[in-house]
């Protein structure tokens, strides 16, 4: 994520691939209820326990006039205990019928908390489908710094801008609403012919009928639910591919599309630069979404897709396009460590102003270091920020960056940037923590870098020297 007030739990299971038909297992044995959440310091009611999601088939349908959404979600899960029910993250939504296995299940709500009672034991181990009808107003989440997430309609009919970090997710599907927990997806949206409807992945068809258009688009490779996207407006788009075949297409609005122009005109060669230094693009597909809503205040590195409140400049560009490798193919186990994410994203902002004609990324660690120990950058530590509120703050990004220069300093530019593409490599498509970086970080460089990362990452205020 691109805050431009800043800029101024182990994985569940590994991602498998589409569940064909469901296979429900009953189990002799007595079941018990999925934990409510997956109990992460910062949300801990994001997520659920008893089951996996591998793969969401969303049908959406959206009407800008009313900011009307209704909905049908279903979801192909896998038992990871024996479980008699389980809850899903939904917010504010009505919900109409939940069935499981096409049969009518019992289920009440508690908050975000969608409450399903199976009737029956499902065996850890077995797949089962959860379909869920549901429709209303989405109402984004406030969080605790203030700013919007999840579906947020904007003003004048222009349609929806969707970014759902940290918890948004919620607010337009009944999800499993932890990074923890990855899936495929296929999402589908019909809104009035005029608009467009931009989501993750693939485009695979298109249609309209009856003055109704129908936009189908497939994400195959595993994604958490805070980077799916279905953005809606009346977008200037473009398709086209890359010189090395990747497909690309960007959704603009038309008050946008002046200033977004020349800066996504570099996009190939912002994928190319990062695939050249992190290792290769780990999506089959690549794009934006730009819309016409400054007062949001931040830009999503929606997976393939990243959303943008307004024209991004190039630092922008190469933020989101960063997270690709690192917070959307490789994941944050727990929001802790989102200096995994928005620290490494804005160290490709240094690499990538060093890289033409800016200055050097120990430049960059130089001027900040030189701020003075009041400064907001020294507020937190960067490897646990202390809580929902200061998530997204200056530690995240800017003394996450700065870390990665004293790795770099410390262990040569060799080893830093093996470290980097085995970082992208052994974790490709799944889950890390930060203890994870540090172990690879040692074992590459043959270093012992315990202080560094307890200065760096973990220290409190200002560390006393650079």
């Amino acid at each position: 994520m691109t805050n431009r007030l800043i800029l101024a739990a182990a994985a569940i299971l590994a991602c498998g691939g589409l569940l064909g038909a469901a296979t429900p297992v009953s189990s002799t044995a007595p079941g018990a209820m999925g934990s409510a959440g997956v109990g992460d310091p910062y949300l801990p009611l994001a997520g659920n326990g008893g089951l996996h999601v591998r793969h969401y088939a969303l049908t959406l349908s959206y009407q800008p006039k009313t900011a009307h959404l209704d909905g049908s979600a279903v979801l192909s899960a896998v038992a990871i205990q024996d479980l008699a029910g389980f809850d899903l993250d939904l917010l504010g939504l009505d919900v109409h019928r939940v069935t499981v296995d096409a049969q009518p299940v019992s289920w009440s709500r508690n908050g975000q908390e969608l409450q399903i009672t199976l009737g029956r034991t499902v065996a850890k181990g077995a797949t089962f489908e959860i379909a869920v009808d549901y429709g209303g107003k989405p109402q984004p989440v406030t969080d605790a710094d203030g700013s919007p997430d999840g579906w947020i309609a904007l003003p004048g009919e222009q349609g929806a801008f969707v970014a759902g970090e940290p918890q948004g997710a919620m607010t337009w599907f009944p999800c499993n609403g932890h990074p923890s927990d990855k899936s495929s997806y296929d999402i589908t949206v019909t809104v009035p012919a005029g608009y467009t409807a931009v989501s993750n992945g693939v485009l695979r068809s298109q249609r309209t009928v009856d003055g109704r258009s129908t936009f189908g688009w497939h994400e195959s490779a595993p994604m958490a639910a805070y980077l799916a996207t279905a953005s809606v407006g009346r977008f200037d788009v473009r398709q086209y591919w890359t010189p090395g075949g990747l497909p690309v297409y960007t959704a603009v609005d038309p008050a946008e599309v002046a200033d977004a122009g020349p800066v996504l005109d570099q996009l190939p060669d912002v994928i190319a630069w990062a695939s050249a230094t992190f290792g290769p693009y780990p999506f089959d597909a690549a794009g934006a979404i730009v819309a016409h809503a400054k007062s949001i205040g931040y830009s999503l590195e929606a997976q393939t897709r990243p959303v943008y409140d307004e024209a991004p400049d190039v630092d922008t560009l190469v933020h989101e396009t960063a997270h690709q490798w690192f917070g959307d193919s490789v994941t944050v186990t727990q929001w802790k460590d989102i200096w995994l994410n928005e620290g490494f994203a804005t160290y490709a902002e240094w690499l990538w102003g060093a890289a033409h004609g800016g200055q050097s990324t120990h430049q960059r660690l130089a001027a900040l270091y030189a701020l003075p120990a009041t400064d907001p950058l020294w507020a937190n530590p960067a490897g646990d920020p202390g809580g929902l509120a200061h998530l997204f703050g200056e530690p995240s990004y800017a003394r996450g960056a700065m870390t990665l220069q004293e790795l770099r300093e410390a262990v040569g530019d060799s080893a830093f940037f093996t470290i980097l593409k085995r970082w992208t490599a052994e974790h490709r498509h799944g889950h890390a923590t930060t203890a994870d970086f540090e172990a690879l970080s040692a074992n590459v460089s043959n270093k012992n870098l315990d202080a560094l990362f307890a200065t760096w990452l973990y220290g409190p205020g200002k560390p006393a020297k650079m």
